[in-house]
């Protein structure tokens, strides 16, 4: 008689199988790879074999540029990840980073529309492992970039050693701009949407097939991702509308997760967006310009890698301010819903999650022009087209104004504390009044709000999520990425990246973030008083805590933000060594920032008009 527990096991399994296209794509190369022709830094992969760099200094073996899946060119383009083609006739070194993908810029003043550098033979991927590693846990990470821009780039040395070296990391390329998120009708009847999305679905099935080679254990990966990079962990955690179980991760961690407005492939912006990439590409409809024996895609797939990026870029930036013009859409089936929807519906693949926003999410998103609420309400109805009246008049009233219009009624810009005083609603380092609330309001939709969710989901059936928040100023979108990379920089202290890299680090090895309470307090401190994170508590309704992690002391410094070709201007005042203490504590996120909570809930009750 079959057990209850042989039969949830079974039905897992067959669940995989059935969800994932191609469920063991390496299972021909596998058989043929394997231990006994595998040195120290040389790893036979079947279909290839790499030669990677041992690293006195990190005690590292790093492997660069190892190929997961055959280059997405000509007839492959908008097609499902292949398996990589025999290549033994030489070892292949592994030293060096591989070609990047294509590169889209998003809608900017100053973004280029030419001389962006990218291969389409980009599905690459780096290894990070401790010499002699055997059976560790697995950290996959995927690079954000707005899923136009980015790379596999980061190096996850400083982590692994401040975390005793006690994981494999692995990072990810995958296919970017139109190369990997053109969606359409036409698109999905002759090949796949979300191309970029199954090229990093392939890279865990690649992780799953090899990783045990590199000494990690492929039962315990964590798949982790900054701002786009986090998104897309966020939509591997509703992949398959949660059916995929913990086959490919158990845990996951998402740092900014980016949620712009998420269309069906279908529908009117993304199929607009199709037309326009097909006429800058010089494929324009056939009722456009008479007949032709080519439909626009058949046209697409002739057309070089040079006019299909200028394409790209020339459209995404042809949109509003920092957007990008090509992202992940609903496909009814690999995305089967928006993500706010399954989140809701707690249709999740994995068991624990870790998630977090920095304190400054939407400034270098923004345009910075709106100094009245006439304004704003402008940018409202630009960002938000689906809003109608009362829509916007119920937006206002979650983010009110104070009695301040703007910077020159006089109120210094400045980092607020998040439990008393001004709010990030009228206050920051970078803006005050409507501007802040403009800022307020696309931060706190695409990133933060995300955040919270993703956190709550994951507290039930089983399952954990966690919450945090980096407010080390100036806590600007992206700014966290230095502090869990590491090594520290000057506004970080070593007291706080280690702090920082430890919660990753037990969060990649046990699925709990927990830190000791020396560690939260850093030797600076000469203390080890505690910060509620000995005990990290699960993130719910019932109990909304999250770590704040920020720093006190150093020395005050005005720095520049950006110059013209950025987003920002001016100036603001971070806090440099020496001096610098860890100032890391439990606190009630629902409150926090005049009711972010609330806000939160507003927008998920919007979420079909967003969409999101």
């Amino acid at each position: 008689m079959v057990s209850l527990k042989s039969l949830l096991v079974i039905t897992a399994t067959f669940q995989s199988i059935v969800a994932i296209p191609h469920a063991r794509p390496f299972e021909q190369w596998k058989r043929q790879s394997g231990t006994s022709n595998t040195t120290s830094t040389q790893v036979d992969l079947g279909y290839e074999i790499y030669e990677g760099v041992a690293n006195s200094s990190t005690g590292l073996n790093t492997f660069k540029g190892i190929r997961y899946a055959a280059a997405p060119v000509g007839d492959l383009r908008w097609q499902p990840p292949q398996s990589p083609e025999s290549n033994r006739s030489a070892v292949i070194s592994a030293a060096k980073q591989g070609p990047i993908c294509p590169q889209s810029s998003r809608a900017m003043p100053g973004a280029e529309t030419s001389g962006i550098t990218g291969s389409e033979d980009c599905l690459f991927l780096n290894v990070y492992a401790p010499q002699n590693a055997t059976d560790l846990p697995v950290l996959v990470y995927i690079h954000g970039g707005g899923y136009g821009q980015g790379a596999a780039t980061s190096d996850m040395s400083s982590m692994i050693n401040a975390n005793n070296d006690s994981f494999v990391a692995v990072v990810i390329q995958y296919r970017l701009g139109a190369f990997g998120f053109l969606a359409g009708d036409e698109v999905y009847r002759n090949g796949i949407v979300n191309a970029g999305i199954r090229d990093q679905l392939f890279a865990l099935q690649w992780v799953q097939a090899y990783i045990e080679l590199f000494g990690g254990d492929p039962s315990q990966v964590t798949i982790a991702g900054e701002s786009a990079g986090a998104g897309s962990v966020m939509l591997l955690d509703i992949a398959y509308g949660g059916t995929l179980g913990t086959s490919l991760f158990v845990n996951s961690i998402t740092a900014s997760p980016y949620l712009p407005q998420q269309y069906h492939y279908k529908d009117w912006v993304p199929s607009q967006s199709y037309y326009s990439f097909a006429m800058a590409a010089g494929c324009p409809p056939t009722w456009a310009y008479g007949n032709s024996s080519q439909t626009i895609f058949e046209c697409l797939i002739s057309q070089s890698t040079g006019t299909l990026q200028n394409a790209s870029a020339l459209v995404s930036q042809s949109g509003t301010f920092g957007s990008w013009a090509f992202l992940p859409v609903t496909d009814d089936v690999f995305i089967p819903s928006t993500p706010s929807k399954a989140l809701v519906e707690r249709k999740l693949n994995g068991l624990n999650h870790l998630s977090g926003n920095n304190a400054q999410e939407g400034d270098i998103f923004t345009t910075q022009n709106i100094t009245t609420e006439n304004d704003l309400v402008a940018w409202i109805r630009l960002v938000f087209p689906l809003f109608t009246q009362d829509d916007i008049a119920k937006l206002l009233y979650y983010y009110p104004s104070s009695n301040i219009s703007d910077s020159s009624d006089g109120l210094t810009e400045f980092a607020t504390n998040g439990t008393a005083g001004p709010t990030l609603l009228n206050v920051s380092q970078t803006a005050t009044g409507h501007q802040q609330r403009a800022q307020a309001i696309y931060g706190e939709t695409t990133f933060v709000c995300p955040s919270y969710w993703l956190a709550e989901a994951y507290n039930a059936r089983g399952r954990t999520g966690y919450k945090y928040q980096y407010s080390v100023p100036v806590a600007l979108h992206g700014s966290d990425l230095a502090a869990y990379f590491g090594p520290p920089t000057a506004n970080t202290g070593p007291d706080f990246v280690l702090a920082f890299q430890r919660i990753w680090g037990n969060f990649i090895t046990t699925g709990d973030p927990s830190i000791s309470a020396s560690i939260a307090s850093g030797s600076a401190s000469n203390g080890t008083s505690a910060s509620g994170l000995e005990d990290w508590p699960v993130f719910a309704m019932w109990d909304p805590r999250m770590a704040n992690l920020n720093q006190t002391g150093g020395m005050a410094e005005s720095v520049d933000l950006f110059n013209e070709t950025g987003v920002l201007d001016g100036n603001a005042t971070v806090y440099l060594g020496p001096g610098q203490m860890n100032d890391i504590a439990l606190v009630d996120a629902y409150s926090w920032e005049g009711g972010r909570g609330k806000r939160c809930d507003f927008w998920l009750s919007v979420a079909a008009i967003v969409p999101e």
